[in-house]
């Protein structure tokens, strides 16, 4: 058809898979896959990782990333075969018509390179525009996509602007050629909700004015639900279900898409605290090295035994540098810190091994909290050699009962890093933080490198390991969504003070402060034209201030 700008057909996508002690194997990573785009049309890409949303976005380019091949089907852009295409033609159509929008901007940018020559760099070398010609539309999209004084914000290197700055700047870069498709590959993820929605605003307006067609590829339905016209929900490579947004999020007809649309409907109810806090923080003060400002100004927080008590804001908000006080990696300047009844030593180096074992944390990144040389077993049995001890039998006992613990069971102790899904990462950091048998554990953003499903999942295990354990959480994370399903107390911090704290129940009801209700207000909810919504409320809001 005229209007059909990308035609894929029964795409088949396939892999070597290398695996420890074994031999290499062909695996089919996308099965007989067929989508077709119309021109000013976005479709999302939406499913847990390993789901082939961003192979099939980049087969859209033709290309394949970390060897793998496109074996199969038709991939037609504007109407020509462009699989198995002539890597001169493959040059000419890449970053002119057809652009890619990274997850992560930090590291698609040359932090050498201001960010306007970055951004047109495209644009000048297919020809499209002349210099002056680029610049000025760079221009004119730093303004559509509302960056901060856009005449002269392409003067910036990369690293003197924030994440969404640089998130939107790389939006301007993949439109400023006039593309016919662009592929938004997870471009809102790693983004606080705050910025997020400032990113997806500004992503849906350019979309809008340009007359761009897209890919956006996401785990998150609800976002995705923003700026899709249609959605095709894909598992395991192959597609589960597709359909009109108001289909897939109202009438899901698979049990998968149903799964993905009921995500987060924990129902944590709060506990009543005990009579004296495990846990208590009082005008807490704390600055990195030599700097000038402090980044921690006068925090104080209780968290008692067997409940979470969630830190919450923005990056930059203070939330992991009070995670790093409290462990000790980072003394504070003022104030003190009690744990159990007793002061907690400053430094980590002051405290004694008793300290160290009851107070443990679970990271965000468990691919690099892990040795990937190291054997699972070896993971989770070295806390217990270093705080318990045991060696041999006793030990290899142990870590099957925490495996067990972590639903994971038979199997898992002799594999590697390596052959583990992401949340099975996790759950295995969870092991050996449980392992250390402690009082608490900190939670810095376990689930927010995780799918819904996968996180979901992770925090009803923590919900009952704390039920079954009596161990108490502090959860740092910018998720909302998280915080309701896991909390009994909520303390949301702000440029390094906590601008509001209280129980589950008193944080979230009204009335709020200015920055809680720009927070709370920012979190997509599964509604079409939710986004249109909140952005006419501040409008409106700003307008009667």
């Amino acid at each position: 058809m005229a209007d059909t700008l990308l035609d894929i057909r029964n795409l088949r996508i396939e892999a070597t898979v290398y695996a420890p002690g074994e031999k290499p194997r062909n695996a089919v990573i996308v099965d007989d896959v067929s989508l077709s785009l119309e021109r000013g049309k976005v479709m999302g890409l939406i499913g847990e990782s390993g789901a082939g949303k961003s192979t099939i976005g980049l087969a859209a380019l033709s290309y394949g990333r970390g060897g793998i091949r496109l074996t199969g089907g038709e991939v037609l852009l504007n109407g020509r075969q462009i699989r198995g295409a002539s890597s001169a033609t493959l040059r000419s159509l890449r970053g002119k018509e057809v652009t890619y929008v990274a997850q992560s901007a930090a590291a698609a940018f040359n932090p050498a390179k201001k960010l306007m020559e970055q951004v047109i760099e495209a644009t000048l070398h297919h020809g499209v525009l002349s210099q002056a010609e680029a610049e000025a539309r760079a221009v004119e999209l730093f303004r559509t996509l509302s960056l901060p004084d856009p005449e002269n914000f392409g003067k910036r290197y990369p690293h003197q602007v924030s994440g969404g700055q640089l998130q939107r700047a790389m939006t301007a870069m993949a439109l400023c050629p006039k593309p016919d498709l662009v592929i938004f590959d997870e471009p809102t993820t790693a983004l606080d909700v705050t910025t997020q929605i400032d990113v997806l605003a500004a992503i849906k307006t350019a979309i809008a004015e340009t007359g761009v067609a897209a890919l956006y590829i996401t785990h998150d339905l609800a976002v995705v639900a923003q700026v899709s016209d249609e959605i095709m929900v894909l598992r395991s490579g192959k597609m589960v279900e597709h359909g009109s947004v108001q289909q897939i999020i109202e009438a899901p007809r698979e049990d998968y898409t149903r799964a993905l649309v009921s995500v987060r409907q924990i129902d944590h109810a709060e506990k009543a605290p005990a009579a004296e806090p495990l846990l208590r923080a009082e005008n807490v003060t704390a600055r990195y090295g030599a700097m000038s400002k402090d980044v921690l100004s006068n925090v104080s927080v209780e968290l008692y035994a067997g409940q979470t008590l969630a830190l919450v804001g923005e990056s930059g908000s203070g939330k992991s540098t009070m995670a790093r006080v409290i462990t000790g990696l980072l003394p504070p300047r003022a104030g003190e810190i009690t744990f159990d009844g007793k002061p907690l030593p400053r430094a980590l180096k002051d405290r004694s091994r008793d300290e160290l074992r009851e107070l443990q944390m679970i990271y965000q990144m468990a691919d690099v909290a892990m040795n990937p040389r190291q054997t699972v077993a070896t993971i989770i049995g070295r806390p217990l050699e270093f705080y318990f001890g045991l060696r041999g039998r006793a030990r290899d006992e142990r870590v099957q009962e925490l495996l067990d613990a972590i639903e994971l069971g038979q199997g898992f102790a002799d594999r590697y890093p390596a052959e583990l899904s992401g949340g099975q990462k996790q759950r295995v950091c969870i092991a050996r933080a449980l392992a250390a048998k402690p009082k608490m554990i900190i939670c810095d953003e376990v689930t927010s490198a995780l799918d819904p499903l996968v996180a979901d999942g992770i925090l009803k295990l923590l919900l009952d390991l704390q039920a079954r354990e009596g161990v108490a959480y502090l959860f740092i994370t910018h998720d909302i969504a998280t915080v309701r399903a896991i909390a009994d107390s909520i303390a949301v911090m702000y440029q390094g003070r906590v601008q509001r704290y209280g129980t589950k129940t008193e944080v979230l009801a009204p009335p709020f402060d200015d920055y809680t209700d720009l927070l709370l207000s920012s979190v997509p909810e599964m509604e079409i034209g939710w986004l249109e919504r909140v952005l006419s409320s501040r409008k409106m809001a700003s307008a009667g201030n």
